[in-house]
């Protein structure tokens, strides 16, 4: 048998605070259980008989949230190795060694440094040895072992929501479900009854509980009815420790909202109504609104009114207004207060969206009775009829009378009406009517051929108030008359050859006729007597209002007689009979065997009356010619206008030539001197312009001077001479002046401004001799030498 030393955990107990064992039974080399352990007490030692040289520790349990001033005592760990003369160190190593968890080094002792708190962490793995504290090495293996932090009930029950939302629908049963609320508890549920929950209802009763175990809220009070309470607030607690004294306990709000069913029928606020409407109300207008009270929302107060009886019922009619659930009436057809003032009608009001579950509260519906007064207005005189349909001859003498239009006032007063026609509609004015009586008659001559409908329109106006007027159309048809003769449907102009047969048949007629017939026209054709037995042609009525022209001869000669005009008289057969006298224009044409005609002198039977395209473009060129010939004399014309710039070789024309040549004011004395005009004495050769460039290369050319005694004339031509001979000179006439009046003028300056200079008196009597003329001037001037004079 061996022996080994054993490395202790010792651990004391006290009050308040305390440290349990737990043995452990089994090893970490997972050996069978029969192993025991000899523990030696004292000074002897104690052996563990044990299969390998391992050590599994026991678990050791603290109480959490300590709150004491001192540290938490935790065991004492030492070896048999240890003689108690310091030999030996003790090391703690593992979660929270040294920090939260610190160790004697000399006795072995292991305290807390902190609280511990089991939701911030359950469980803490150490590792004890005991080393050499000479030699540092370990005397015993080191050997681990658990501190599990005993739980304690200090946190409170917490919901996983601060508010809960739900809702569930009006007059439920009781125990419906509401909503389920949890709360969780932070302490160790496996640990006495710390994290055990119960839920109880603080707020809400009796309307709600709630499960104690599960917290599930459903409904306690039978047919809760939203239209009395719509919101509710519950308070729902969970409390730990099973819900004993002395639990903690936390809070949650649930807000419930009763919902909406169709548990409420319309009705109305009265049982009647009363509206008014004028008579004038067109159709489709609304004469009132009226509206049932539901106390439902959304889709369950939707109501559908309808008319169920009444004397208006054909004449009224109710729509409803989906905004505002009301029911407007309106008019369906017009009024007429004279002949009904007071319509009785009964509205109901019904649900549309109907739950069959609240059928056994009655029928979702009500009525009411609406009394709808018509009121009277002066309404426009009325026509007996809508339009009115005339006729009347067209040979009616004027004024005759054609027909009567009636028109009354509706209202009770009767107005008198006064009638005229609309001439706008008659701007011929055919037509005229009596204003008192309403009789149409003629003013002018019909003619049923130039206008069968005429379409007027009257108008009937009440006398003391003429505003209120109506309109009626008045369709007159204009009835036929045999008044027109009945004439050739068309211009007749045939040829006949000259080798022509007797009996031949040349020509059909036919005509028409402008009357109206209701059984036909019938026309009957004749030769007018004055050719009937002279003419070379005969004609024979078809008796279908068509007639044949037959040659009466066997040859016809054109040398003698080219044109034929053949009278034919044409009748109608109704009363009175009507005829006209048509003429047929019948030439003779050469014709070949078989009857074509070759040649005649009837152009126009080959060429219709017009123009051919030849003389179209004839025409057309003459005109291009005249127009061209216009233009070119206009043109002639124009040009010879206009005068030549010069008529001659004499006519010479000085030219002025500006250079607009500015100087350099007045301090540029030498830009331009004028006084070599005035005086040659004054010409400087050797002065240039300093404001211009020059524009040549020659050299100026020095001029001699002037003597005193120069006269103007020799002055002139010297200029002249050296203008001449000047190449720098341009090559056209110029304009030069010399503004040089000569030395020693006998009759002086003959400037004005050289007057006011002179200290004398000027004299102006003589002013007055020169006559009436200038007796102004002198008045003036003598006036002036009155002034100087005083």
């Amino acid at each position: 048998m061996r022996t080994y030393h054993c490395f202790w955990l010792l651990f004391w107990a006290g009050q308040p605070h305390q440290s349990f064992l737990t043995p452990l039974s089994k090893r970490t080399s997972g050996f069978p259980e029969k192993e025991k352990v000899l523990v030696l007490s004292g000074n002897s030692r104690r052996e563990v008989h044990r299969s390998k040289r391992s050590w599994m520790w026991n678990q050791f349990f603290l109480l959490e949230e300590y709150t004491g001033t001192d540290y938490q005592y935790v065991g004492k760990l030492h070896s048999d190795q240890d003689k108690g003369d310091g030999s030996l160190k003790y090391i703690l190593s593992g979660d929270g060694a040294g920090d939260l968890f610190i160790i004697n080094e000399n006795t072995g002792d292991i305290q807390a440094t902190k609280r511990l708190d089991r939701e911030e962490k359950p469980v803490y793995i150490l590792r004890a040895q005991a080393i050499n504290r000479k030699t540092g090495r370990p005397v015993e293996p080191e050997s681990e072992f658990i501190i599990k932090i005993h739980d304690i009930n200090d946190n409170e029950p917490m919901f996983t929501k601060d508010i809960y939302n739900a809702s569930i629908p009006e007059m439920s049963d009781v125990g419906t479900f509401v909503v389920q609320v949890t709360a969780t508890d932070a302490d160790d549920p496996t640990y006495g009854n710390s994290a055990k929950v119960v839920y109880s209802i603080l707020q809400g009763q009796p309307y709600f509980s709630v499960e104690s175990e599960t917290g599930i809220i459903k409904t306690a009070l039978l047919n809760m009815d939203r239209e009395n309470r719509e919101q509710y607030q519950v308070v729902i607690q969970a409390k730990d420790m099973g819900g004993q004294m002395g639990g903690l306990s936390g809070t949650t709000t649930v807000n419930i909202t009763l919902t909406d069913v169709n548990d409420n029928p319309p009705r109305f606020p009265q049982s009647t109504y009363q509206f008014r409407a004028p008579e004038s109300t067109p159709p489709d207008s609304p004469v009132g609104r009226i509206k049932a009270n539901d106390a439902d929302v959304d889709e369950n107060a939707e109501i559908e009114y309808s008319i169920t009886e009444g004397d208006g019922y054909d004449m009224f009619g109710i729509t409803t207004d989906k905004d505002t659930q009301e029911g407007i009436i309106t008019v369906k057809k017009a009024l007429d207060f004279e002949n009904k003032s007071l319509y009785i009608l009964k509205v109901e009001a019904t649900n549309t969206h109907v739950d069959p579950r609240f059928l056994y509260l009655g029928p979702f519906k009500d009525s009411a009775t609406v009394r709808i007064q018509v009121e009277d207005v002066d309404e426009p005189p009325v026509f007996s009829r809508p339009a009115y349909i005339m006729e009347v001859k067209e040979d009616v003498p004027i004024n005759s009378v054609i027909g009567t239009v009636t028109a009354q006032d509706p209202d009770a007063a009767k107005n008198p009406v006064k009638y005229s026609v609309d001439r706008h509609t008659d701007m011929d004015r055919v037509f005229n009517i009596n204003s008192g009586n309403g009789s149409i008659f003629t003013s002018k001559p019909l003619d049923r051929e130039t206008l069968l409908w005429h379409n007027i329109t009257v108008i009937a106006a009440e006398i003391n108030n003429p505003k209120q007027s109506s309109r009626v159309p008045v369709f007159i048809k204009v009835l036929d008359v045999n008044d027109n003769a009945p004439e050739f449907a068309m211009f007749y102009e045939t040829f006949v050859c000259e080798n022509a047969k007797a009996e031949q048949l040349i020509q059909t007629l036919s005509a028409v006729d402008k009357d109206d017939s209701y059984s036909g026209h019938q026309f009957s054709f004749s030769l007018a007597p004055e050719a009937a037995s002279s003419s070379n042609f005969t004609l024979q009525d078809n008796r279908d209002n068509t007639a044949g022209i037959f040659t009466r001869k066997t040859r016809y000669n054109r040398h003698e007689m080219s044109t034929y005009f053949l009278p034919v008289v044409i009748s109608d057969n109704d009363y009175p009979i009507q005829s006209s006298t048509e003429t047929v224009t019948i030439r003779v044409c050469a014709c070949d065997h078989r009857g074509k005609m070759l040649s005649c002198n009837a152009e126009a039977l080959i060429h219709p009356t017009g123009l051919s395209t030849g003389a179209l473009i004839a025409i057309l060129l003459c005109i291009i010619i005249l127009l061209v010939t216009v233009v070119l004399f206009a043109a002639l014309r124009r040009q010879r206008k206009k005068e030549p710039l010069i008529i001659s070789k004499e006519d010479i024309r000085d030219n002025i030539v500006s250079y607009n040549d500015e100087g350099g004011g007045e301090e540029d004395t030498q830009a331009f001197d004028i006084g070599t005009l005035r005086n040659p004495e004054a010409i400087d050769d050797n002065k240039l312009r300093r404001d211009i460039v020059p524009e040549t290369l020659f050299m100026p050319r020095r001029t001699a001077t002037a003597r005193d005694n120069t006269d103007v004339r020799d002055f002139i031509n010297q200029r002249l001479k050296e203008n001449d001979t000047d190449p720098t000179a341009p090559p056209y006439d110029s304009l030069a002046t010399y503004a040089y009046e000569g030395n020693g003028s006998v009759a002086e300056s003959l400037s004005s401004l050289e007057s006011v200079t002179t200290d004398g008196d000027q004299d102006y009597d003589y002013l007055s001799d020169w006559g009436p003329r200038f007796k102004k001037l002198a008045d003036m001037y003598g006036a002036m030498d009155s002034d100087k004079d005083s």
